[in-house]
């Protein structure tokens, strides 16, 4: 990777890295005062849904904004949101100011994953995706961890001091994409394939995307939640956090390298049924048991693969022009899943107690189970097409990081040896002509 191409995504993946420290314990001292001030599960669960909510109308919205005025100014704008609306949080304590609040937020942070996304595609070329793709990855779940890890600390300093402070990180955020020249990458407009048309393409895709966006959203939103009931404090709750984040983060890349070697459906076979041992261990596991930490970061490690084999398993099959639009349709799948997670699961909670928890878990994945054992029966998983590539949740324009030159050729081969299913053409292309590197300014 050159040192030009390198100073040219530096300053997008510094300025997430910082505003994604902030968001991350934010997320969770939400859910954590909320229960302190007496608040039900459910209303807690209604809370949290509503930043995924914002995540999923930004992710659909959010690429006009970025065309119209560029990208530096968006981000500025959106870091801006973000600071504001968690110092906002900090004066003003009802849970329906909260939900708006949080709502908000979310619409804003996903436009900063898509400035970020968008930049490092346009400056990248099929070559050096992939190398890039790793830098975003460990940032983004570096950030999380030091930000869960540093959750007792700061609650330490005062009830108002976590709010200051994550805000003042998303506004010293802003810094370094501010700082450099005033240019942008362009950005088109994302048109995903219908639900429709993917349930015929991958039906395992989209279940496994659903699946995952349901289970991540409950890790972030819902276990801190259940690790305060059974007595943890704030310190305690932000290492356990950070421990589930480590294991989302080492776990992935070993699990994916494995799905190459097996198919990718036996792949996620063994990965849902270990995560419904896991979630069942758990919930029969004393409170004080210093297990926990041990189950919690392989239950990280596995439900966090399960949207990266699930992603890779339907690009196996997908004609070369339609791997992007299916990855960005399978990431709003995964939204929706991640926005009505808290909704789903906060009721349950609120009538089995903090163990409704992992008994969701625990069904959920058996179900992911039975359903990707019948898909095996009824139509076996192609040969990968290319190596796995670990990815988390992106934006809709961020998910052609994924599509590397191997993905691309590997596609176009197995079209050539097996006809499959046409794509209808989008109403507009969507792909992005051959990168130059060449910069509009704004």
């Amino acid at each position: 990777m050159s040192r030009q191409l390198l100073a040219l995504v530096l300053a997008p993946i510094l300025g997430m890295f910082v505003v994604c420290i902030g968001n991350a314990f934010i997320s969770s001292l939400t859910t954590l005062q909320l229960d302190a001030a007496g608040a039900s599960a459910t209303a807690i669960g209604v809370i949290s849904s509503s930043y995924f909510v914002g995540l999923t109308i930004g992710a659909m919205f959010h690429d006009r904004l970025i065309l119209r005025i560029g990208h530096i100014r968006a981000y500025a704008g959106f870091v801006s949101l973000i600071a504001v609306t968690i110092l906002l949080q900090g004066l003003i304590f009802n849970q329906t100011a909260w939900f708006i609040l949080r709502l908000i937020n979310g619409w804003a942070n996903v436009g900063v994953f898509l400035v970020v996304e968008s930049w490092l595609l346009l400056a990248s070329d099929p070559k050096t995706r992939g190398r890039l793709l790793a830098i975003y990855m460990i940032a983004l779940y570096g950030s999380g961890m030091l930000g869960q890890l540093k959750l007792g600390l700061i609650t330490q300093w005062g009830d108002a001091a976590p709010f200051m402070i994550a805000g003042m990180l998303a506004a010293l955020s802003a810094l370094p994409m501010v700082m450099i020249p005033r240019v942008s990458p362009t950005v088109e407009r994302v048109e995903p394939l219908p639900v429709r048309q993917l349930l015929r393409m991958t039906p395992t895709g989209v279940m496994g995307s659903f699946g995952s966006g349901v289970a991540i959203a409950a890790i972030y939103t819902l276990l801190p939640l259940y690790l305060q009931r059974i007595g943890q404090d704030i310190t305690q709750v932000g290492q356990m956090m950070g421990i589930v984040i480590l294991g989302a983060m080492l776990l992935q890349y070993p699990v994916g390298r494995w799905s190459d070697l097996k198919d990718r459906q036996v792949t996620l076979i063994v990965l849902t049924a270990t995560c419904t041992v896991l979630s069942l261990a758990i919930l029969l596991l004393p409170h004080s048991s210093p297990l926990l930490m041990v189950l919690l970061f392989l239950l990280g490690g596995g439900l966090f693969a399960i949207y990266p084999v699930a992603v890779s398993h339907a690009t196996d099959r997908a004609p070369a022009d339609a791997l992007v639009r299916m990855i960005q349709g399978l990431l709003l799948i995964n939204s929706l899943g991640c926005a009505i997670s808290p909704l789903m699961i906060s009721p349950v909670m609120t009538y089995m107690g903090e163990s409704g928890l992992f008994f969701c878990f625990a069904v959920l994945n058996l179900g992911l189970t039975a359903y990707f054992v019948i898909r095996r029966k009824v139509r076996p998983a192609p040969a990968p097409i290319a190596p796995f590539a670990a990815a988390a949740q992106m934006s809709p324009v961020g998910v052609e990081l994924r599509v590397t030159d191997d993905l691309v050729q590997g596609a176009l081969d197995h079209e050539m040896a097996e006809p499959l299913d046409k794509v209808e053409p989008p109403a507009q292309q969507t792909t992005h002509a051959a990168p130059d590197h060449s910069f509009s300014c704004r």
